[in-house]
């Protein structure tokens, strides 16, 4: 279970890192404030869901 839960952290991490470079991107070119917006969102919701899925795996790991 706990490998799993590491699998998908791992996963999200990489999509932080993706959306994170994209938001970077569109920053160095001048884009849209509100798409910089959007990207800011999801960065801080893939990073939620990142830290949940490594405290489920530590937990997992424990037992």
């Amino acid at each position: 279970m706990a490998t799993a839960f590491n699998i998908l952290a791992i996963l999200v991490m990489v999509a932080v890192v993706i959306v994170l470079v994209r938001g970077l991107i569109n920053m160095m070119r001048g884009g849209s404030g509100v798409t910089s917006n959007k990207l800011m969102q999801a960065r801080v919701m893939l990073q939620a869901v990142a830290l949940v899925l490594i405290l489920l795996a530590v937990y997992f790991t424990r037992k």
